[in-house]
């Protein structure tokens, strides 16, 4: 493990961001502000909080979903339905440079918190908004999750095999991909605020976030008159080979050979110099063109020999490649722990857990998060006292529930 040598503070210190989301794209947008250094405050209801609490794996009633994605924060359990809660919330707005929601439009302003009304009672606050659809357009007051916007967006119509119901991705890239989105212009607007001293409401959409993801499909459909559409390949991409999963005699593994070099040297290790001077695979439109044979020499060859013979030869010749690793191989992995891609840390109920760490790599700073998830409720007293709340006021409002935390939180 390479970590660092901390000579820096990391670069959002002094930065207070008001984590009022749940599940996953806003949860993860603040994790990311944390590690980079932001003093990031978890603002939760009562009784159940976050709703990615009930969302397994569980431990010893511990989310572990809840535990990767708000590790690094501070939490704080309060009804804002009972106007002491929201005048210390209020309270708490006017000390931050940051507020993170990802509710349905209108949602809190109903509530009193949304961006009208909180950027009068600080005009420096940036606001960031994720939702399924933006705060406009017709879809706008429609729920939505990730898997709604990998549908929407055609990402979903890309994958899998002709003629068979197109699978899940089994991991959310709706969401972190908005998230990390969220990190990016919430800095943008810090950055701006700077010279204008001035906040703004950043509005972000799954759904947008996953048609700008298109690569090639949008730009392919109107170059070609809207005659062209991508279709679903399988384990290949007829239109880039050689790049795809290949079978080996005890697994699978990935060829990634679609320019011109990568597929000589391919080529030549595969079928010789025969292979690589046949001029129907010499240009990408030539192997494109003649898809079904490229790819049928290069299955007979990796069908023959074991996963590790494979990446082994293909190695050597300067190849990408990988095997299909399931998650037990992934975390064995020597490069993943050389890059502390794996976090452990002290939970005060589950004692040590190890979670995914972030891919932040800084020369100068650490970013890798010191505090775990917090328990419901945990910094209670410590916020509220830090806004100027008397003993007796915090006592007062947790005998009636205005300030909650679980019994392990005291």
């Amino acid at each position: 493990m390479n970590t660092p040598i901390a000579t820096q503070n990391p670069p959002l210190t002094g930065i207070r961001v008001i984590d009022y989301s749940h599940f996953l794209a806003g949860p993860h947008m603040s994790r990311c502000l944390a590690a980079m250094g932001a003093e990031v405050i978890k603002v939760e209801r009562p009784k159940a909080g976050d709703a990615g609490r009930a969302h397994g794996y569980f431990k010893d009633g511990q989310s572990g979903y809840f535990l990767q994605q708000n590790m690094g924060k501070q939490g704080l359990c309060i009804d804002l339905k009972d106007k002491r809660g929201l005048a210390m919330m209020h309270d708490l707005i006017k000390t931050a440079d940051v507020f993170v929601e990802n509710y349905r439009p209108g949602a809190l302003t109903k509530l009193g918190l949304g961006y009208a009304e909180l950027s009068k009672l600080n005009p420096r606050l940036v606001y960031c908004s994720v939702s399924a659809y933006g705060h406009t357009g017709p879809d706008s007051a429609k729920a939505g999750f990730g898997l709604i916007a990998e549908a929407k967006s055609g990402a979903m119509a890309q994958l899998g095999t002709p003629g068979e119901v197109p699978p899940l991705l089994r991991m959310p890239i709706a969401d972190m991909y908005t998230g990390v989105h969220g990190v990016a212009a919430i800095c943008a607007a810090l950055i701006g605020r700077a010279t204008s001293g001035k906040g703004q409401h950043i509005d972000l959409a799954l759904y947008d976030c996953m048609v700008s993801m298109h690569d090639y499909a949008v730009q392919r459909y109107h170059l070609s008159g809207g005659t062209d559409l991508p279709q679903r390949t399988g384990a290949g991409q007829a239109d880039s080979p050689i790049y795809g999963v290949f079978p080996g005699r005890d697994g699978y593994l990935v060829i990634a050979a679609q320019v011109d070099d990568a597929w000589k040297r391919l080529a030549r290790l595969v079928g010789g110099e025969t292979l690589a001077a046949d001029e129907r695979f010499a240009k990408p439109e030539g192997r494109a063109k003649n898809y079904a044979d490229a790819t049928r020499v290069v299955e007979g060859w990796t069908k023959e020999r074991t996963v590790r013979e494979c990446l082994a030869a293909l190695d050597a010749a300067e190849v990408p490649c990988s095997a299909v690793q399931t998650i037990d191989q992934v975390l064995a992995d020597p490069q993943i722990h050389a890059r502390n891609m794996v976090i452990e840390q002290q939970h005060p109920v589950l004692g040590i857990v190890k979670l995914p760490n972030l891919p932040f790599r800084f020369s100068d700073c650490d970013t890798t998060p010191k505090l775990p998830a917090p328990l419901l409720g945990q910094h209670n007293r410590a916020i509220a006292a830090s806004l100027g709340y008397s003993d007796t006021e915090i006592d007062a409002m947790t005998k009636d529930g205005v300030l909650y935390s679980e019994t392990a939180a005291g």
